[in-house]
Order: C-alpha cells, then sequence, then structure tokens
C-alpha cells in the first residue's frame, strides 16, 4: 500500500469518525461542536475524492494517449491496479503499433521496388480514396500523388474512366490511351477487388505492354546469345586446340609416322565439329527463316494420318499403342509445314514413353468455342516444373541427341498460321495442344 492509498484510507474514516460526533452533537443541540465536526467530515470526504480521482485521471491521461495514437509519454507503474493495468496497455499497445509502422514500411519499400505501377484504393463513406500508389505508376502516367481519387479523373481522366467503368470489381484489359496529349499508348491493366467486413479495396495494376515486350525481348535475346556461345565454345575450343598441335608437328623437320596419325585424328575431328557447327547454324537458320505457309484448305485427319503412317515404323519398334479420337476438320494451312509440326510432337512423345511398360499416345481433334483442337497427348515421364518455361526456348533440349529446335520450330508454324501451340502437364504425362481459328 502507497502513501496515497494510506491517506485515502486515514482520510475516509476521519470522517466516518467525524461524521458519528457530528451527529452526536446534533442530537445534544451543541451547534458549535456540531458544525466544526461536520466541516471535517466533508473537508476528509473532499480529501478522499481528490486522492481517489489522481489515479483516474492517470488512467484517463493514459487511455486517451493510447486512443489518440501518442506513444510520446513514459508512465510508470505504481501500487495501483487501474493505473498499473493502464501502463500496460499503454505499453502493449505501443509494441503494436512500433511494429505495424515497421511491417507498413517494409511492405512500401517492397512494393515500391516493383517494376510494374500499382496502386490501391480504399472505400470510405462510398467514396474512393488512395491508400497507397508506387513512384512507378505514377511515372507511367506522368502525374503527381494524390490522396485523393477524384483529383486523378482532371489529370488523367481517360484512365480515370476505364477504371469507373469496371465498377472497381475484378477485370484485366489492355487499353490505348494518351498521356500528356503524346502518342497512344498501349497497357495491360488489371483490377482486383479485396473486401472484408468493413472494409473495401481495389488493387490496380498498370503494365505499359510496350516495356513488357522489350523485356520478353531482350529475355529471349540474352537466352539465344547463351546458347549460341556455349555451342560455339565447345565446338572452337577443341578445333584451335587440334591446329595449335597441328602447327607444332608441321613445324618439325622430321614428321614421323605416330605424328602423321596424330594428324590425321587431328583433322578427322577437326571435320567432325566443322559439321557439327554447320549442323547448328542450319538448324539456327529454320528457326529465324521460317518460310512463308503456303495457304489452302487441307483436312486436319488427313494431316494426322499421314504423320501416324510416317512413324509407323518407330509406333512398332518400340511396342507405343496409338488411340485416336479424331473429328473431321477443315483449316486453311501449309499442309507440309503442320505434319512436320506433328511429326516433333510424336517424336517427343515416343522418347518421353520409351521406358514405360505400357506406352499410349494419344491424338485429339475437337472445336471449341469456335476454334479447332489438335492435341497429341502421351503417359511419359512429363516435364518437370524446373523447365517447362523453357521447352520452347531455341536449342533447349534434355535429351542427348536432341537438338532443341523441335518445339521452337513447331511454335513459330503454329504462330504463323494465327494459332497458338500449349503445353499443359498431366497426372501422369504430356499434353501439347494446337489451337487454330475455325
Amino acid at each position: 500500500m502507497n502513501k496515497q492509498q494510506i491517506i485515502w484510507l486515514i482520510s475516509i474514516l476521519l470522517a466516518i469518525v467525524s461524521g458519528i460526533f457530528a451527529f452526536d452533537f446534533y442530537t445534544q443541540s451543541k451547534w458549535i461542536n456540531f458544525g466544526l465536526f461536520t466541516a471535517v467530515s466533508i473537508g476528509c470526504i473532499i480529501l478522499a475524492q481528490i486522492s481517489a480521482l489522481s489515479y483516474v485521471q492517470k488512467s484517463e491521461k493514459i487511455l486517451l494517449a493510447i486512443q489518440k495514437k501518442d506513444f510520446s509519454l513514459f508512465p510508470k507503474t505504481e501500487e495501483n491496479n487501474l493505473v498499473d493495468n493502464a501502463v500496460k496497455l499503454y505499453y502493449q499497445s505501443k509494441e503494436e503499433h512500433l511494429s505495424l509502422s515497421s511491417y507498413k514500411l517494409l511492405y512500401e519499400e517492397i512494393l515500391n521496388q516493383l517494376e510494374i505501377g500499382l496502386m490501391i484504393l480504399s472505400e470510405k463513406n462510398n467514396q474512393w480514396e488512395v491508400f497507397y500508389v508506387n513512384p512507378v505508376f505514377l511515372e507511367i502516367l506522368q502525374i503527381p500523388k494524390y490522396n485523393s481519387w477524384e483529383l486523378y479523373e482532371s489529370k488523367t481522366s481517360e484512365f480515370y474512366k476505364i477504371i469507373e467503368q469496371t465498377n472497381y470489381e475484378n477485370s484485366q484489359e489492355f487499353f490505348d490511351i494518351s498521356i500528356n496529349e503524346n502518342v497512344k499508348q498501349s497497357f495491360s491493366l488489371r483490377t482486383k477487388k479485396v473486401q472484408n467486413v468493413k472494409n473495401r479495396f481495389c488493387i490496380i495494376s498498370l503494365e505499359s505492354v510496350q516495356k513488357i515486350i522489350e523485356q520478353k525481348e531482350k529475355l529471349a535475346w540474352n537466352n539465344l546469345m547463351k546458347v549460341i556461345s556455349h555451342e560455339l565454345l565447345n565446338t572452337l575450343t577443341p578445333v584451335n586446340s587440334l591446329i595449335q598441335n597441328l602447327e607444332y608437328i608441321a613445324n618439325q623437320d622430321i614428321v614421323d609416322k605416330d605424328d602423321q596419325e596424330e594428324m590425321k585424328e587431328s583433322l578427322m575431328i577437326i571435320n567432325s565439329k566443322s559439321k557439327q557447327l554447320l549442323n547448328f547454324v542450319d538448324d539456327y537458320r529454320q528457326v529465324a527463316e521460317l518460310p512463308k505457309p503456303v495457304f489452302k484448305t487441307i483436312s486436319l485427319t488427313q494431316i494426322v494420318e499421314s504423320a501416324l503412317n510416317f512413324l509407323k515404323p518407330e509406333f512398332e519398334k518400340n511396342n507405343i499403342t496409338i488411340i485416336n479420337s479424331l473429328e473431321n476438320q477443315m483449316i486453311f494451312a501449309d499442309q507440309k509445314m503442320i505434319e512436320r509440326c506433328l511429326i516433333n510432337l510424336y517424336l517427343n512423345a515416343i522418347y518421353a514413353v520409351a521406358d514405360n511398360s505400357e506406352r499410349i499416345i494419344k491424338t485429339e481433334i475437337r472445336t471449341f468455342n469456335k476454334r479447332i483442337l489438335l492435341s497429341v497427348e502421351d503417359n511419359g515421364i512429363g516435364i518437370s516444373n524446373e523447365i517447362k518455361d523453357k521447352i520452347f526456348l531455341p536449342f533447349f533440349t534434355t535429351r542427348i541427341s536432341g537438338s532443341g529446335i523441335g518445339l521452337t520450330l513447331s511454335k513459330s508454324i503454329i504462330e504463323a498460321h494465327k494459332g497458338y501451340l500449349n503445353y499443359k502437364p498431366l497426372e501422369k504425362g504430356s499434353r501439347f495442344e494446337m489451337w487454330f481459328v475455325e
């Protein structure tokens, strides 16, 4: 019990005792004594009230600081449960506030490092406000930062109207807008609604299509340069070493029989490596200089049957079961190019099922949403997640004898026909889909 509590207790006891004496003097009509003890009793009650209020005021001050998020105070605990609990609550709230501030700073720094524009809107009283916007977003639209969403209408009205048309719901689209009255640019826009019982947010991501294309082109170019550099080094390094050895032998006054044999072996290796390099260049030429398709109306079923007949000896040799589900569909395409693409997919499927006891390759032709689908499916080893994003890269292969251009060439052929080639992993095996416009 601290000093203030002792004072409060003594004041209460004195007030009670004084009150008893005052009542006794009142019954005896001793008015002077009655007035004196009444004044003492009232004074003690006031003193006790002041002592009690001091604890309440301290607690109120601490609670008000928590409410206003003013954590500049350093209150100390006292031997009073009310004040002590208020102080503990204050420091607990202070710690949580500091943690939230740290997380907010960290998250904002992460979002500021993104290479895409990001804006988060929050709804309050049926009005949208800017909760967060990163520098890239402002740089893309070339506008200053505002806290009010309405102010963006005057700075970039086209963008504002597009967001309004989404009704702040989930959407994904491409659009062209003019920024600062310059030539129109294409952008990729995504909106995502996030909502709970209390709050509603709209996350807007914005990215320049031109920038996306440039990044993809740069990545593809870098990957291609790595492959070409690797192939050239693997070929030219041993050739250079062999040429140096031949120069050494040729500079000798006498060339014995062993040296002659070594020269023959070196020349054979150089010839082999030269052919290897020529084949690589020819493969690259096929990918880089794809001939224009000769379009005519052809039967997709006949192309499948022709490719299957061409590879029939391979299927029989490897004991592969062929399952077909073919609708009779006609397409406007180059027959030889589509057949070549299909043969590439079949060869990959043959390799994929090589280690299976039961080997199955399925071919399907069907229509879907005014598009024609030709798919090749196998029950083979499948493609791992680590390399599935690389399978269409030029010269990428997991096969020792593979050139690494089959899928690249197939993809280029289908794209030249205004279609696209997709890969889909299966529970067991792989599925490649060729889509054509009906």
